[in-house]
């Protein structure tokens, strides 16, 4: 899995690539904190490269969401999901604690 990070003005973009498993998950919690650490708690989550999702990652991305929610700080939205990938967040009933986007650009003017 390859992750990358922008920053820009109203929100930071994570967009990953490939697996996110057992072992690549704390790579993403990594990058969830790192942003987070700096007192930003807007987050785009561009997963249009992302062709699996196990429960450690969605563990990660849990965790991030709670963290920005708390105290109404802010949030993290999912951009560009790829259908296998929603499907899997509907079985577990995650949806309703994330907002969905088509594209990364979408999501970050939702901010």
């Amino acid at each position: 899995m390859e992750i990358t990070t922008e920053r820009l003005k109203r929100c930071d973009i994570v967009a990953a690539t490939g697996r996110i498993d057992s072992q690549t998950a704390p790579q993403l919690e990594e990058a969830f904190h790192k942003i987070i650490d700096d007192g930003r708690f807007r987050i785009v989550f561009d997963m249009s490269g992302v062709d699996f999702v196990s429960s450690a990652g969605l563990r990660a991305m849990i965790d991030a969401q709670k963290t920005c929610k708390l105290n109404n700080r802010g949030q993290v939205v999912l951009a560009s999901v790829p259908q296998p990938i929603h499907y899997t967040l509907e079985l577990t009933g995650f949806v309703p604690l994330f907002n969905f986007f088509d594209t990364a650009i979408k999501a970050v003017g939702s901010f």
